[in-house]
């Protein structure tokens, strides 16, 4: 009913492994010496690092000296990290609660695998640094752990993640920046800078994100983009920044000092989404078809003008 316990679940298991194996090891190491008779030169012991499996640490201070470095040294982020990764592909359809391994990379789409937990409709998730869209990422996320974990503990949970993360602000915040903000860096990172997850991104002022899964990528995809979710946003920024306006007409003080700074981070956000529409307006015209033989790289570069540099 909790991240917490079933983290402690698979920590307990993964130290079992590593035990398991480490034994294992050292005993192979014993009967090949002595069966070749090299005691003299080798010693059955070994060390954590040559352990090519995974060992849990809650953070990087804690890892040992002799498994600094090692790719099979996880912290307790690393693994949250992992679960969000696997939440998002839920929520694309590459995973599924009801399904083992993957359940979509490319090929017919089976909406019966899909019972628990049902992908996103149009393969568009956008990321915002506010609630501005009802799919967006970060309530997709919550309403995933709810699934999962259940109603009653979700607050518990969304706070194990957020501490996991090392984030400030509310749980919910946490969760939000770390989307907005680092999500895709760690996904560029373990996929090695050839995503399976797009990001849509219009610059460093978040007037626009957005994530979508390549393998379910369609030639129509960038016109929903625009009309759907790039149009929508800048209507908001418009409104929002029409609202700022009136009220400045009363406010004072630390009231109009704040509305000055958000009046003047929601105008930049909309001068950037208003250049990013132009592009993503040009490429969407092309009705762009890609094969997915082609390889991520060459894909990818087709969109390298509205997509996060990588």
């Amino acid at each position: 009913r909790t991240i917490a316990d079933a983290f402690g679940k698979w920590e307990c298991e993964v130290r079992k492994r590593f035990e398991t194996i480490m034994t294992n090891e050292k005993e192979l190491n014993r009967i090949f010496i002595s069966t070749y008779g090299v005691q003299d030169e080798h010693m059955p012991a070994l060390e954590d690092k040559d352990i090519t499996v995974s060992s849990i640490f809650d953070s990087k201070d804690d890892i040992p000296e002799t498994m600094k470095g090692s790719k099979y040294a996880l912290t307790k982020a690393d693994v949250i990290k992992s679960f969000i990764s696997y939440a998002v592909g839920c929520m694309f359809g590459r995973y599924s609660l009801d399904t083992e391994g993957l359940a979509y990379a490319g090929g017919e789409w089976d909406v019966g695998k899909y019972r628990s937990f049902i992908p996103d409709k149009d393969n568009i998730i956008p990321i915002s640094d506010d609630e501005y869209f009802d799919d967006d990422m970060a309530g997709r996320f919550v309403t995933f752990v709810k699934t999962v974990y259940g109603a009653d503990t979700l607050e518990e949970n969304l706070k194990f993640i957020a501490d996991a993360l090392d984030g400030k602000g509310t749980p919910r915040e946490v969760i939000r920046n770390y989307f907005l903000n680092d999500f895709y860096k760690d996904h560029l990172r373990i996929y090695q800078k050839r995503p399976i997850y797009w990001q849509f991104d219009s610059g460093k002022k978040n007037g626009f994100k957005a994530l979508i899964y390549m393998h379910r990528y369609s030639r129509d995809l960038l016109a929903k983009l625009r009309t759907d979710y790039v149009h929508e946003q800048q209507e908001r920024y418009r409104t929002q920044l029409s609202h700022i306006t009136s009220a400045l007409n009363t406010a004072s003080g630390a009231e109009r000092a704040k509305l000055l700074k958000q009046q003047s981070k929601l105008t930049e956000q909309a001068l950037e989404i208003g250049k990013y529409e132009e592009k993503v307006h040009h490429l969407a015209d092309q009705n762009i078809t890609i094969d997915l033989d082609d390889g991520v790289k060459n894909n990818y570069e087709i969109f390298a003008d509205v997509l996060a540099k990588i």
